[in-house]
């Protein structure tokens, strides 16, 4: 009886090894694993590769997940960087910081023009139309996370997010890195002003 017992457990075990890492009929096999989620459409994109990198880093640190406790947060509790995670962006590699310094450029030309027409409204805003319309030149719509208000944009271009201030008298633009967990209805690239 327990030699029996021990030769299905044999077999079953033999079997389960040899299922392993078979394919399944009709299922092509593929050298590196899939993303679960489809890229980013892209947007405001050069019509050349950028070969020059920027030579201004972000100026506000990006807390860290592992409670980096540097000179700037001496004073900060010792659970800060996990209690403020939601607020961290995407890393970014030197390539895709100059590929959205390149895109940066496109957008402020756009908006450059919309702050030449003038027309702007109160407190020197520009209407959400007219912006959205100057990003929409640039193939930039709802699908790339587009979002504005008050005279501030955000947009992903594929690649990183470009967000700033266009107004009569202020035009900037910052390259970050996507939000883990952005404001919620306003696209990957607001920082979220709550918490989770």
């Amino acid at each position: 009886m327990r030699l029996r017992r021990s030769a299905i457990a044999a077999a079953i075990i033999a079997t389960t090894m040899t299922a392993c890492g078979t394919q399944q009929s009709g299922q092509p096999q593929s050298a590196s694993p899939q993303p679960s989620y489809p890229p980013r459409p892209k947007c405001a994109q050069p019509a050349e590769t950028p070969t020059d990198l920027p030579t201004e880093l972000p100026s506000s640190p990006i807390p860290s997940a592992e409670g980096d406790r540097s000179e700037e947060n001496e004073d900060r509790p010792p659970n800060y960087a996990e209690n403020h995670a939601y607020r961290m962006q995407a890393p970014m590699a030197e390539a895709k910081r100059a590929q959205g310094e390149a895109s940066a450029k496109l957008i402020r030309k756009e908006l450059e023009k919309v702050r030449e027409e003038g027309g702007s409204g109160q407190y020197g805003v520009f209407s959400e139309q007219r912006i959205a319309a100057a990003l929409k030149r640039l193939g930039c719509g709802k699908e790339h996370g587009v979002y504005i208000g008050n005279g501030f944009y955000s947009v992903h271009t594929g690649v990183v997010c470009v967000s700033g201030q266009v107004r009569k008298d202020e035009l900037t633009s910052e390259v970050h890195g996507a939000y883990a967990e952005p404001q919620p209805g306003t696209g990957p690239c607001v920082e979220n002003r709550g918490g989770h």
